[in-house]
């Protein structure tokens, strides 16, 4: 079909490239020189091409072939048309169906967006150079127009402010200008210091902003100008946290523990020479106490100095936590720490002694190992005791060591102390010869102390328990010369005795048709003999006594030392049917995968989480939690210190299998114990009297 001259012309006469195709053929019939340009071909050789030769994409491809099946719809979008040298060109393109002449025709029209195309890709790339170099600072930044709407923030802005995605993602302006302002922790001053930025415009400010989440910000803030003239604002953020806390750290580490974070020896002399400075001026006393921790040495020994040091933190943050805030708490080093209690006497340093020692008795728990740590304190007093910090300080050591000489695990005021013939005999070389002597002339006796079964009533056990009676001393303390005994070595011998004389006396019951359970406290040094194992067995066989009948009550300390060595001798014991406890559990450093290995039979709880039940939570807790560990592990239970009806029957209610206290009895000699529980009715618990017994004399390892 030929189209009309006047068509023809107005086509030329289009600014645009334009061909028209026949709706009956699908061929193209006309095209004017844009046309031809565009395509990169002459006019001649567009005329008579089919349309669907000149689609670049299936939108087109679609189109002519729906126009085919006699569907006449419009087009208009952007596409692509491929030149006749195979470049893709882009376009705007606009197709409509018209009618001339009574015939149908197809108006092809294209806008070349070439060149608005280059535009865009350089102002794309444009600004992903600019987001690119605002990404890779190590400032947040956020830009502003002046009206204050957010026109570009970088990532790092949104990390140091912890904005969540959301907000970036819809940019919701207020919403993240409200976060940021309840993000500082002075919201009221960021305000005020916004306004007047936001006032003046060419405003060129520096400040600092605190954040909630602990975060240390330098906010500067420049005008953004363009063709000299303010359009907005640039705000950028830089994290000096570090370096505020370097700056701090460095000022603290001259007065500081840097372990701990207390107050150093120079920081607390500098405290003293205050307090002596008030003293003066006012007559206020004040209190030096000195804490030493006892067996530290263990720890970092066995656990490592890591572990040790994490206990020392922690016994710092008890410490802190347990004092008034005008009193200083001090680390000299090691494992020594001081308090200096300001305005106090003597009934205030007690207090506060006692405050120490209160936060000392909590279990530590640290790597899932639960122990307690005791401290030694001495207390110094002004002026009574010294006049400077040095003579306060050794009056309190003098102290200190005497409560260590005593037994570790208490307080003591510094006294003038006596040379009287009573004070020399209880000095450590004169008791250790007591004990000496004591054991080869049999002052040493056994009590034994019943265990009960809990279900029953019944008794099915005796701990044997050192007592012993000087002439000149009088009743001595196990607690008193236990420790004594342990640090002189002297603890072998006497606990090699315990043991003879304990075996004995259940070899007797066990012949005379009353098998009785007899436990015996081992000590550490004891213990690590070489011959111990075949001492025990030795020790069955003289007497005749089946090793189901024998017990040895072993502490936790025990068991962490020489661990291979300890699981061999612990074995081999049991090998020979002798029963093993460990003693005091809870106080000291469990390891649940080292127990799993061991060949344990009961475990011991100390009296101590005993005592304030049930009504303390804390203890209550404690002691439910060790009857369910031994019944994870198919362990017995025992409790020791039971000395009310309430306590036995928590314990009972809670699962545990036996007791022992002043509840049944205290530890009692043969005759009385024999007495006691030998006629089977009398093996069964009896109510407790209205009068409550006293408690026994706290002991050691050979103890009650």
């Amino acid at each position: 079909m030929t189209l009309r001259a006047d068509w023809h012309t107005l086509i030329d006469a289009m600014p645009h490239a334009v061909w028209m195709v026949d709706a009956a053929t699908l061929r193209v019939v006309a095209a004017n020189s844009p046309a031809a340009q565009l395509l990169g071909c002459e006019r001649e050789q567009l005329i008579g091409n089919a349309a669907l030769t000149l689609a670049a994409t299936p939108e087109d491809l679609c189109f002519w072939e729906e126009a085919a099946a006699g569907h006449h719809e419009r087009l208009s979008s952007d596409t692509f048309v491929r030149r006749f040298d195979g470049a893709a060109v882009p376009v705007s393109r606009r197709i409509e169906s018209i009618e001339l002449g009574g015939s149908g025709y197809y108006l092809v029209a294209l806008h070349d967006r070439s060149a608005q195309v280059r535009a865009e890709r350089e102002l794309e790339l444009a600004a992903a150079e600019l987001a690119a170099t605002l990404e890779s600072t190590a400032d947040g930044i956020l830009v502003t127009d002046l009206a204050g709407r957010i026109r570009h923030c970088n990532r790092r802005f949104a990390d140091l402010w912890g904005v969540p995605q959301d907000l970036l993602t819809n940019r919701q302006d207020d919403a993240l200008l409200d976060w940021m302002r309840r993000s500082v922790t002075d919201p009221a001053t960021y305000m005020r210091r916004l306004a007047a930025v936001e006032e003046a415009t060419m405003l060129q400010a520096s400040d600092v902003l605190e954040l909630h989440s602990g975060k240390v910000i330098e906010r500067i803030t420049l005008p953004q100008c363009s063709g000299g003239r303010p359009i907005g604002r640039v705000f950028s953020f830089r994290d000096i946290t570090d370096r505020i806390a370097a700056t701090q750290r460095i000022e603290k580490l001259s007065h500081t523990d840097p372990l701990t974070g207390l107050p150093n020896r120079s920081l607390l002399g500098e405290r003293i020479e205050r307090a002596l400075a008030l003293a003066q001026r006012e007559g206020a006393p004040f209190a030096l106490l000195l804490l030493n921790l006892d067996h530290f040495k263990h720890i970092n020994d066995t656990l490592g100095h890591a572990f040790g040091d994490r206990v020392l933190v922690e016994v710092a943050e008890r410490l802190t936590a347990g004092v008034r805030q005008i009193d200083t708490v001090a680390r000299l080093g090691a494992d020594e720490f001081v308090l200096l209690a300001q305005r106090s006497d003597a009934a205030g340093a007690e207090a506060a002694a006692r405050r120490v020692m209160e936060a000392l008795q909590r279990p530590f728990t640290l790597d899932g190992m639960s122990f307690t740590v005791t401290a030694s304190l001495g207390i110094a007093l002004h002026p009574a005791d010294g006049s400077d910090m040095d003579g306060l300080l050794g009056r309190a050591d003098a102290a200190m060591r005497e409560v260590k000489q005593a037994g570790r695990a208490g307080f003591r005021f510094h006294t003038q102390r006596s040379q009287a013939g009573d004070a020399d005999l209880r000095t450590r070389m004169q008791l250790d010869h007591a004990m000496r002597q004591a054991l080869t002339q049999q002052r040493f006796r056994l009590h034994y102390q019943p265990q009960v079964d809990l279900a029953t009533g019944t008794v099915i056990g005796a701990e044997a328990l050192i007592r012993w009676r000087d002439p000149e001393l009088g009743e001595v303390p196990p607690g008193r010369f236990i420790p004594v005994a342990e640090e002189s070595g002297f603890i072998v011998a006497i606990g090699d005795w315990v043991l003879r004389q304990a075996v004995a006396q259940a070899a007797q019951w066990h012949a005379s048709g009353m098998p009785m359970r007899m436990s015996v406290n081992v000590s550490a040094l004891q213990f690590r003999q070489p011959g111990f194992v075949d001492g025990v067995a030795s020790t069955l066989r003289a007497a005749g006594l089946p090793g189901r009948l024998l017990e040895l009550e072993l502490t936790e300390s025990i068991l962490i030392q020489d661990v291979e060595g300890t699981l061999s001798r612990l074995h081999a014991l049991a090998e020979i049917g002798v029963l093993l406890a460990i003693d005091d559990f809870g106080t000291g450093y469990s390891s649940l995968g080292y127990l799993k290995r061991l060949p344990i039979g009961r475990l011991k709880i100390d009296r101590s989480f005993v005592m304030d039940l049930p009504g303390d939570t804390s203890d209550a807790s404690i002691v439910n939690a060790i009857i369910n560990l031994g019944r994870a592990l198919d362990i017995q239970v025992i409790a020791e210190g039971v000395e009310t009806e309430a306590q036995r029957q928590f314990l009972r209610q809670a699962g545990c299998h036996e007791f022992q206290g002043y509840l049944f009895a205290p530890a009692l000699d043969v005759k009385s114990f024999e007495a006691l529980v030998a006629p089977a009715a009398n093996r069964r618990v009896v109510p407790l009297p209205r009068r409550r017994a006293a408690r026994a004399q706290p002991g050691a390892a050979v103890r009650d």
